[in-house]
């Protein structure tokens, strides 16, 4: 359990963003206050690389479906890549 003392934070954003996230935050039950302390908390937890950390949930997943080892996913990623905006 963390004790932590809260404090007031003042940001200026556009007010379409405002909009957009008071929706977001009613649709999901929660506050502008707790979304923007978990998106501060999600940054805060990059790792050396600047990449987000995985969570738990998401590293159970990992591994699920084998590929051979001789599959090289970023060869046909650009194979797609190339036959979407090349051969047009």
């Amino acid at each position: 359990m963390c004790i932590c003392m809260k404090k007031k934070l003042t940001i200026k954003l556009k007010k379409s963003a405002i909009d957009r996230a008071k929706k977001y935050a009613r649709k999901n039950e929660q506050s502008l206050s707790v979304m923007v302390e978990n998106y501060f908390n999600i940054l805060s937890k990059k790792n050396r690389n600047n990449e987000i950390e995985i969570s738990p949930n998401v590293l159970e997943l990992s591994g699920i479906i084998k590929l051979s080892g001789e599959i090289n996913l970023k060869d046909i990623y650009g194979k797609h890549l190339e036959e979407k905006y090349l051969e047009k």
